[in-house]
């Protein structure tokens, strides 16, 4: 018996979207020929986690679940970790490991970069001080999540010439992208980037391409560039390989800490089975390894 690989999207009800997640795993295994890799999804999709666990249970000495998901909320701090934990009760012959989700990092910073400037050609190089870019999450109610997006926009701008580099978010939270761009309006910005913060498309992307559209009709003056969406990006690859490959050394500091902390058990005891809800104003999900931002629809 060996390691299975157990990837985790987080699923989508395009099916696009979910095929790019097979797509992905598909490349992987070509990168990495000697790993079982596997995928299930969290929702909007066939084989959910409970049927990706067991199904990588069969004849694995250890299955190591990898979230393939850009950010985390609830899904990742809650959900998944109670999926594991019956797993685990159901084979307790399997280890069961849980490495972290990709996360608010360098490697995906240089892809925001990389974004930026495609955008920036496509606009034809105009000066980056009357251009204004717009880092668009999917928006969470973890306070967290949100800060997460927050973080990599300003990381942008420290390493760029923008001067106004705001946040917006798709759904669940505030400011949406309308506003947002009211305000790069009213400050005098002549161009405008929208990096949408996403992974793979999904009914999402599909909304932002047609608000951009509109906005581009309701501002004439204006001109917008839309960057791509993550997809399969050298860095997206190789950040999975590295939490598989930590774990696989025996780094302890490769597992995922929500792997039964006390935010999902402060919040299962108070009720809250969902990443929509919040645990209360009294406690915070704060310890120091990274959390960021994932939402219920894709």
């Amino acid at each position: 018996m060996s390691d299975t690989i157990l990837l985790v999207g987080h699923g989508s009800r395009d099916p696009a979207g979910n095929r790019e997640i097979e797509q992905f795993a598909q490349t992987l295994r070509a990168r990495q020929p000697d790993w079982d890799i596997q995928v299930c999804f969290i929702e909007f999709a066939e084989v959910l986690v409970d049927q990706g666990l067991e199904r990588a249970a069969r004849g694995a000495r250890r299955v190591i679940v990898v979230p393939l998901i850009l950010n985390a909320a609830g899904h990742v701090k809650m959900e998944i970790p109670q999926h594991i934990e019956a797993a685990r009760a159901r084979h307790p012959e399997t280890e069961f490991v849980y490495a972290p989700h990709l996360g608010a990092c360098d490697p995906i910073l240089s892809i925001l970069k990389r974004r930026l400037h495609q955008a920036m050609r496509e606009l034809d190089m105009p000066d980056p001080m009357t251009t204004g870019v717009i880092l668009l999450g999917r928006g969470s109610s973890d306070r967290m999540a949100n800060g997460e997006v927050a973080k990599m926009a300003r990381w942008l701008q420290e390493e760029g010439d923008h001067e106004l580099v705001d946040i917006a978010f798709t759904g669940i939270t505030y400011p949406r992208l309308e506003r947002v761009v009211q305000r790069h309006v009213r400050l005098g910005m002549t161009q405008i980037v929208i990096l949408p913060y996403y992974l793979f498309t999904g009914t999402l992307i599909e909304r932002i391409k047609r608000q951009v559209d509109h906005l581009k009709a309701q501002y004439p003056r204006v001109r917008f560039a839309r960057g791509d969406y993550f997809g399969f990006e050298e860095e997206v690859f190789q950040l999975l390989e590295q939490h598989v490959q930590a774990i696989r050394r025996g780094d302890a500091a490769a597992r995922m800490p929500c792997d039964g902390c006390k935010y999902r058990q402060v919040a299962l005891e108070r009720g809250h089975g969902h990443h929509h809800h919040d645990p209360g104003p009294d406690f915070h999900h704060e310890h120091p390894h990274r959390h960021a931002q994932e939402v219920h629809a894709a």
